[in-house]
């Protein structure tokens, strides 16, 4: 009887380890892939400004059609800066109109200007870059701020 209860016996099966050596390959493969991908974006603001505060403050949806222009003092003097360099307001149509041609289509069609205006600058500053930016048709202007907080 002994060699039938052999026939049915279950034979013990053990399962193989996981072999993980190339665990790290594929770890730095895909931050490698994500540090690639993502674009940073990010202005060194070469002028000085002491942004508003306000209280319907909203957050803008697409950053990929953002264009930043800051206005605050540089030097002592009332200074504009597009991205990250320092231009006059008369050159405002020119780089608009670049930045744009850089754009896909559909950012191109949504172009955002986000002003981050010092609070004490002068109307005449802002007016001139308002007129410059209606030139280059970059009509959707958003004024930045930051939210007052209230005391209770």
């Amino acid at each position: 009887m002994r060699p039938m209860q052999s026939m049915f016996q279950r034979k013990r099966h053990q399962v193989p380890s996981l072999n993980v050596a190339s665990m790290p390959d594929l770890i730095f493969t895909v931050l490698f892939f994500f540090m690639i991908v993502t674009h940073m974006r990010s202005d060194e603001v070469k002028v000085k400004l002491e942004v508003p505060q306000g209280s319907g403050v909203q957050k803008l949806a697409n950053k990929a059609s953002v264009v930043n222009i800051y206005i605050g003092q540089f030097r002592g003097e009332w200074a504009v800066q597009l991205n990250g360099d320092l231009i006059e307001p008369d050159a405002i149509p020119a780089r608009i109109e670049e930045i744009r041609s850089g754009m896909s289509p559909e950012n191109a069609d949504k172009l955002t200007v986000s002003l981050r205006a010092d609070r004490h600058t002068p109307m005449g500053v802002i007016n001139d870059v308002k007129q410059a930016l209606q030139q280059s048709y970059a009509l959707r202007i958003n004024y930045s701020a930051t939210e007052f907080k209230q005391n209770d």
